[in-house]
């Protein structure tokens, strides 16, 4: 069995609330996972080894909400809004009128393409949702897709209620034929629970049904208005509540008091010019934060985790430990996950090599691309990473 030896590692943001940042470190990496890490002066011996010059390792970023099985493009409805609209959500319509039409190969070309595009950029976790389908065969397709690219799959059919559709109709369908089409290629269950979307009651009985049908929860939450997405996720156990940004103080209670954890999008309020949510306010009620980056040609067409870190600490009153730990290990707990997000002994060997002396560049640097290499399960990705990700499953 091969082991990998990195020393000459500047800082090594492990991740791990036990030990979370070693300075003049190593790591050694055996079977695809982390078998040691400390001081570089401490590392045992390896049959290879790979020298860090001095730069930073960090764990791959956990992107735990993002929507890549989609056709079209959205590019006049976002400049109408830096013209001065505002956004609402209902331009989901226009992507799921191109969804429908694209075949499955242009699909999955694009969806894999935008993998890629994040593994370059140090995402080595991503969690992709359906929802640009709203039918029994465009949902299924979707996630089927989503399954050749990831094990984090979410069905997503409540989105929005498709055109000319009556409401209570259509969450009897996501609900019955729709989830049982669709549970065999999900490992979650979502729903929009939004003025425009989907209330309170709707969005209960379909979490509930998907629920019953095996899937964990997750709930779009909170995103345009305060309203009951937040509370409900946390009293039907999810793993994480996304957007939170309008929270009333019983929200923010909640999701401190709960296992459920507040994910962060503010790709989302950059793309709408909307307010962002108030990470500090969470953070010091005791509450689990993670970031993502929201990935849809809607409303947040970014695919960089390093942005979402430099939005965190610049709009959202995160420090740049926090912003990390919330795009790594954050991401992690929003997917219950304890083999990603950090880098302890036993973890996935998923890390990226910064070209920089600390995590704190994301944001120091917005914009620049820092990342130097890419290891996935313990293999060094080839650095043409954007164009070759056909055999990479995150």
């Amino acid at each position: 069995m091969t082991t990998t030896l990195i020393d000459g590692i500047g800082l090594l943001y492990t991740g791990d609330p036990e030990r979370e940042e070693i300075p003049e470190a190593a790591l050694v990496i055996e079977d695809g996972l982390v078998a040691w890490t400390g001081p570089a002066a401490e590392a045992p011996d390896a049959d290879e080894r790979v020298d860090a010059g001095g730069r930073a390792v960090i764990p791959g970023f956990v992107d735990s909400h993002a929507h890549l099985v989609f056709a079209g493009d959205r590019t006049a409805e976002f400049q109408a809004r830096m013209s001065g609209e505002a956004y609402t959500g209902g331009g989901i319509r226009t992507t799921v009128a191109a969804t429908r039409r694209a075949s499955e190969a242009e699909l999955a070309t694009r969806a894999r393409a935008l993998v890629g595009e994040m593994l370059a950029q140090g995402t080595t976790t991503v969690e992709i949702k359906s929802g640009y389908g709203l039918s029994v065969e465009h949902e299924r397709r979707s996630l089927e897709i989503a399954t050749g690219l990831t094990d984090e799959t979410t069905f997503l059919g409540a989105h929005v209620v498709p055109a000319g559709t009556d409401a209570d109709s259509y969450v009897r369908l996501v609900a019955g034929e729709m989830l049982e089409a669709c549970a065999p290629y999900a490992k979650w269950v979502d729903v929009f629970c939004e003025r425009g979307a989907f209330d309170g009651d709707q969005t209960r009985e379909i979490l509930t049904a998907g629920r019953k049908a095996g899937l964990g929860v997750r709930v779009h939450a909170n995103q345009l208005t305060e309203g009951p997405g937040v509370r409900l996720a946390c009293e039907l156990g999810a793993a994480s509540a996304d957007h939170c940004t309008h929270l009333t103080a019983a929200d923010v209670d909640a999701l401190a008091s709960s296992g459920t954890v507040a994910t962060l999008l503010p790709g989302a309020e950059f793309s709408t010019r909307s307010p962002y949510p108030d990470a500090r306010r969470l953070i010091d009620a005791g509450a689990t934060v993670a970031l993502a980056t929201d990935c849809n040609p809607g409303s947040s067409f970014t695919s960089s985790m390093a942005f979402c870190v430099a939005l965190a600490v610049r709009e959202m009153r995160m420090t740049p430990l926090e912003a990390i730990r919330a795009a790594t290990y954050g991401g992690a707990r929003a997917l219950r996950r304890t083999d990603v997000g950090w880098l302890r002994r036993g973890a996935r060997a998923d890390l990226v090599v910064l070209d920089a002396p600390s995590y704190v560049h994301l944001a120091y640097r917005p914009g620049v691309p820092l990342v130097h290499q890419v290891f996935h399960r313990g293999l060094l990705l080839e650095e043409d990473i954007q164009n070759h990700p056909a055999d990479v499953v995150l």
